[in-house]
């Protein structure tokens, strides 16, 4: 009898992209993380990749360790309905990882002014919605001087 290799699940993979992100941010290792734990940094890049599944008393134990509260984990979450688009699938997690993203977020978090934050994220807006509504039927992107 073969057994197939099961896919991991897609808010198991979101949850670890998640752990990731904020260790990443953080600035602590995948070794660190696992010796606060009492675990393997193997253990840490499985959860992270959403290989295995964390249990609840884990992510609790996790949360506690990154200093967030547990539904930091589930934020954008696959399916969930919210009141602004998100990043879906794969891209998202490829990008809520990067260092371009936890440079970003450092950065922007350190703007103290509201009204600032408020204008660099409608930029940022604006700047992706020029860019999608130039975008021909094959994905090209056209840009006019």
């Amino acid at each position: 009898m073969t057994r197939l290799k099961k896919s991991p699940n897609a808010i198991d993979v979101h949850v670890g992209s998640r752990i990731r992100l904020r260790r990443t941010m953080l600035g602590m290792s995948q070794e660190k993380l696992g010796e606060s734990l009492g675990i393997t940094f193997q253990q840490v890049q499985k959860y992270e990749k959403g290989a295995n599944r964390v249990g609840a008393s884990r992510l609790q134990h996790i949360a506690e360790v990154l200093n967030v509260p547990i539904p930091f984990f589930f934020e954008g979450v696959p399916g969930a309905t919210t009141e602004t688009p998100e990043l879906t699938g794969d891209a998202a997690s490829e990008f809520m990882g990067s260092r371009e993203c936890v440079a970003l977020a450092t950065a922007f978090a350190s703007i103290e002014d509201k009204r600032v934050r408020q204008s660099i994220l409608g930029l940022v807006q604006s700047l992706a919605s020029d860019q999608a509504a130039s975008r021909d039927g094959k994905g090209a992107l056209h840009i006019s001087h």
